[in-house]
């Protein structure tokens, strides 16, 4: 079956911005669907997120590793490509960032809200009947036992095994060299270059032409096509937009008013629905 003619002659350009839970891994793992049955040759994954969840950021991988088999996957580190975003990055065969690309945040963090203080001065508390010990284990309305603690820092310690693990396959390092920087420090392009994580310092459009030339293609010649563009699922709360009532959302006059802009506008709206959602669970993220 012969190439469509713009596949041929073309690479696959996927975004992975934001930070990443459910909606980010099913447009990404659609847009790889649709760009293995197109046949391109070559994707360019272009990075800018600071992480997220643990199994978004799982399944991410494991898709771009199934699709290295069938063409070269390069990645491009923008302004920040950190835990999460350094993960997924690990399923391309190479990676280039800018030489100031804040990366790095290699480790695993969870919280919860502990809310009993509050609680208790304005007079709420909770009956609880439930059929084992830690079946309510992170409940906002006490402390965490030192049972508890133990369990969730054995669940956590289990992740940053699974993180440096992938890393160290990957970029054919040791698990102890690994280590040695996985503690949740963050680092430059530069120094991850010098650590091994990065192959080449470079910009998206050097991470095009090497992309280009390892599918054999003219890098001169050879057009970028971006696949599964990201919209954002709290798009309606935008000013211009309309809610199910077919007015403008109050939040959105609310906020714009205060003086944010739309991207910033967007970026917050889509930050507080992922605190909302991920409450509780293990997370590859930078919190700056």
């Amino acid at each position: 079956m012969a190439l469509p003619p713009r596949s041929r002659k073309s690479i696959a350009r996927l975004e992975v911005t934001g930070v990443i839970g459910a909606a980010t891994r099913k447009r990404v793992l659609e847009a790889l669907k649709t760009i293995e049955e197109r046949r391109f040759p070559a994707l360019l994954l272009r990075i800018d997120s600071p992480g997220g969840t643990v199994g978004d950021s799982q399944e991410i991988y494991t898709a771009l590793r199934r699709i290295r088999e069938k063409l070269k996957v390069i990645a491009s580190f923008g302004n920040i490509s950190a835990s999460g975003g350094v993960y997924i990055g690990m399923g391309a065969e190479h990676i280039m960032a800018n030489p100031g690309t804040i990366t790095g945040s290699i480790g695993v963090i969870l919280r919860g809200n502990n809310l009993e203080r509050l609680l208790d001065r304005i007079g709420v508390s909770f009956k609880v009947i439930k059929s084992g010990p830690y079946k309510d284990i992170l409940a906002f309305d006490r402390e965490l036992t030192d049972s508890e603690k133990t369990i969730l820092q054995e669940l956590i310690d289990v992740s940053y095994g699974q993180f440096v693990k992938t890393v160290a396959v990957a970029r054919r390092l040791s698990e102890e060299t690994v280590r040695s920087f996985a503690d949740g420090r963050i680092f430059t392009g530069e120094q991850a270059v010098e650590l091994g994580v990065v192959d080449r310092l470079g910009s998206e459009e050097d991470a095009r032409r090497w992309a280009a030339e390892l599918a054999g293609l003219d890098p001169d010649k050879t057009e970028c096509l971006t696949i599964g563009e990201k919209k954002s699922g709290l798009r309606r709360l935008l000013p211009g937009s309309s809610d199910q009532l077919g007015a403008p959302s109050p939040l959105s006059h609310g906020l714009t008013a205060a003086g944010l802009s739309l991207p910033a506008l967007n970026a917050t709206l889509d930050w507080l629905e992922f605190e909302r959602s991920t409450s509780g669970l293990p997370l590859w993220l930078y919190r700056p």
